[in-house]
């Protein structure tokens, strides 16, 4: 994350002689009156940047080659965003919040992969509530439940650029091409943008709501494949998904993760428990933006 000057926008620069301090005083004074404060705040920003470097959108696409996206520090107004009961209800408050703090309006959320929305996500809580992230976790070893601190700062990109242990290959429609090891089929997957975050949310309420079986691995996997062997028929899609390999799907899952950039939250746990200590992916709970302190 890189942080932006903000002392021209903030009014600090110092003036050059003693002239230049009058003047500076008296429109300062004049501000004042007219404004009836003595302060005038401008919010600071930070640039943000981005696990695909811009590098995996279409290149019609507004974000294609763009590397960084610039934001501005959570505020007291951003607060009422994620605490406003409507927009929580519905499942939009951090969607509505990070549109809010992005500062290049023609940059629509929705449209941004997964792991570019995440690294905005864990810029936007560290500007408003601090690097530390303390919430209860359970221990793998003794399942012991406690209160654990995370430092956000500390987070790494996977830039999804190491395919080199997979079968895998960049096309230049900015898809990634995999062939399977069990049926040896090819197929070709696109990343997920926040928009495809969406859609399943809403098919997997829409199953609870029916009382239908759960099939959010499949879902997601008809969601995400563009062609099978070539062929991009939709119903072509569906019948390999219904009958993919379990060997199969699981090396795709495992792919998948490798190839879409994201931020890496593994961090290092130790339980005062069991006195267990390995990586943990810090998890995401309501502590995050709504923290108890």
């Amino acid at each position: 994350m890189k942080f932006r000057n903000n002392q021209d926008r903030l009014g600090a620069t110092a003036p050059d002689d003693g002239a230049g301090a009058a003047i500076a005083a008296q429109s300062q004074e004049s501000e004042s009156k007219s404004n009836g404060s003595a302060f005038n705040f401008t919010t600071p920003t930070e640039f943000v940047d981005l696990p695909s470097k811009g590098k995996l959108y279409p290149k019609e696409h507004y974000l294609h080659g763009i590397e960084s996206v610039e934001i501005k520090y959570m505020t007291a107004k951003d607060e009422d965003i994620l605490t406003s009961r409507t927009l929580l209800k519905k499942g939009i408050a951090i969607d509505r919040f990070l549109q809010n703090i992005v500062i290049d309006k023609k940059i629509n959320v929705d449209d941004l992969f997964v792991g570019d929305k995440n690294a905005l996500i864990v810029a936007a809580r560290v500007t408003g509530y601090g690097s530390e992230y303390t919430t209860r976790v359970v221990c793998p070893s003794c399942a012991n439940n406690s209160e654990y601190s995370f430092d956000l700062t500390s987070a790494k990109y996977n830039y999804g650029d190491n395919l080199e242990d997979f079968d895998a290959t960049l096309t230049e429609n900015q898809t990634f091409s995999v062939t399977l090891p069990h049926s040896t089929v090819q197929v070709e997957v696109r990343l997920m943008t926040g928009r495809d975050e969406k859609k399943l949310s809403k098919i997997s309420e829409s199953k609870k709501k029916h009382r239908l079986a759960d099939s959010s691995l499949t879902d997601q996997f008809r969601l995400i494949m563009v062609s099978v062997n070539g062929n991009a028929e939709r119903s072509v899609i569906e019948s390999f998904v219904q009958h993919m390999p379990a060997r199969d799907s699981r090396y795709l899952r495992t792919v998948y993760a490798k190839i879409m950039p994201n931020v890496d939250l593994t961090q290092e746990f130790m339980c005062d428990m069991c006195e267990y200590d390995g990586e943990m992916e810090v998890p995401f709970t309501a502590d995050f933006f709504w923290p108890k302190r």
